[in-house]
């Protein structure tokens, strides 16, 4: 489980950095602009969503539990 929430925040910030490069490189040099940053970022809030639901099914199944701070303290 560790293994995917990790590879799930590389595929996060890998699209977040993909997002930077096309909006640094469309449209420079009198070429018309594309969808590609916003195609990018599309996916990085719809990965994100996922990674969330993942973790909340994870945790409802039993397979991670909550640590840290207990309740009250």
């Amino acid at each position: 489980m560790k293994y995917l929430v990790l590879l799930a925040f590389i595929a996060i910030l890998g699209s977040l950095g993909s997002a930077l490069w096309f909006m640094m490189r469309d449209g420079q040099g009198g070429k018309p602009k594309t969808s590609n940053m916003a195609r990018a970022l599309a996916f990085r809030v719809g990965f994100s969503i996922l990674l969330f639901i993942c973790i909340l099914v994870a945790w409802k199944l039993g397979w991670i539990h909550p640590t840290g701070i207990p309740a009250g303290a």
